[in-house]
């Protein structure tokens, strides 16, 4: 296996485990919000979403992508992102779970691998695009090892 192929894997896997770690918080805050405020779907999946962004992007442009660059211009292109997913993932959640009768843990679910997938990719392709592995995580990790070409 190449050495950039297998730094992609592992970039993968880190994307994934901080995603995991911030779908948790998501189906967290929105068991409590769903269950103890009794709220509709949209009111509960919406804080939900905000504090699981903000917490899986923190830790993926730090440890996954390791980019360095402007925080502010990163969190607006992140903005961007979620500017057309959660309203179209709110609306058709809204639509499944109290239109349709869909369990409204089974939408989340599928919410929440469908942000997964697309996020990993905008991420990559748009938002850390030319900065990836730049940060002082990633200097010091190429310090430390041999270039051996």
């Amino acid at each position: 296996m190449s050495s950039e192929k297998g730094k992609e894997i592992l970039r993968f896997i880190k994307f994934a485990l901080f995603s995991a770690s911030a779908g948790i918080i998501e189906i967290a805050v929105f068991t409590l919000l769903n269950e103890f405020a009794g709220w509709g779907y949209w009111a509960c999946y919406l804080p939900a979403l905000v504090l699981s962004v903000v917490w899986n992007f923190t830790l993926n442009r730090r440890y996954a992508f390791r980019a360095e660059g402007s925080y502010a211009r990163q969190m607006l292109l992140a903005f961007l992102f979620y500017l057309v997913f959660t309203p179209v993932s709110t609306l058709l959640g809204d639509w499944l779970a109290e239109d349709l009768g869909w369990n409204e843990y089974l939408v989340t679910a599928l919410n929440m691998i469908a942000n997964f997938v697309l996020e990993f990719l905008y991420d990559k392709l748009v938002v850390f695009r030319g900065m990836i592995d730049t940060n002082t995580v990633a200097q010091k990790k190429n310090a430390g090892s041999v270039d051996v070409k």
